[in-house]
């Protein structure tokens, strides 16, 4: 082979191994505790402690629609799912969002919640909720995003 061959050769073998490495510490990071994996679900039914007002509403509202049991994964103020929450007002927003959006907002939080159905399918939401003047609201609904 000629010396301008072996060069081209070296060059494409480098870019290969580059090019690979980068996928794979891609495909590590991914695969780590960030989002939803690190939140387990918890089962809410009649025996339930709720541990704040949020989960008691969704308590009781289970409770009154009788769609118990329901499972929940509470996810506070995680910056990282609400990236990935995509819902009738918002896709992917961070925290400055929330904040012009809803002007006077003190605090927010994000829940996935998923239920069976009268129709016994399985129905799955992620909410927003807001907190304004000391009361919780529903600010969005939606999913969250993979």
């Amino acid at each position: 082979m000629n010396k301008t061959v072996k060069i081209i050769v070296y060059f494409l073998l480098f870019d290969v191994v580059v090019i690979g490495a980068y996928f794979v510490i891609r495909g590590l990071r991914s695969k780590g505790p960030s989002g939803s994996s690190k939140y387990d679900w918890v089962t809410i039914d009649q025996n339930y402690t709720p541990k704040n007002y949020i989960e008691e509403y969704i308590k009781n509202d289970s409770e009154a629609k009788g769609f118990f049991p329901v499972y929940m994964r509470n996810f506070g103020r995680d910056t990282s799912a609400l990236k990935k929450f995509k819902g009738s007002n918002f896709a992917g927003p961070n925290e400055a969002v929330l904040n012009m959006t809803y002007k006077g907002m003190e605090d927010w939080m994000l829940v996935e919640i998923k239920y069976n159905n009268e129709k016994g399918r399985e129905v799955r939401r992620t909410i927003l909720y807001v907190m304004f003047g000391g009361t919780w609201r529903v600010g969005d609904s939606g999913t969250l995003m993979n």
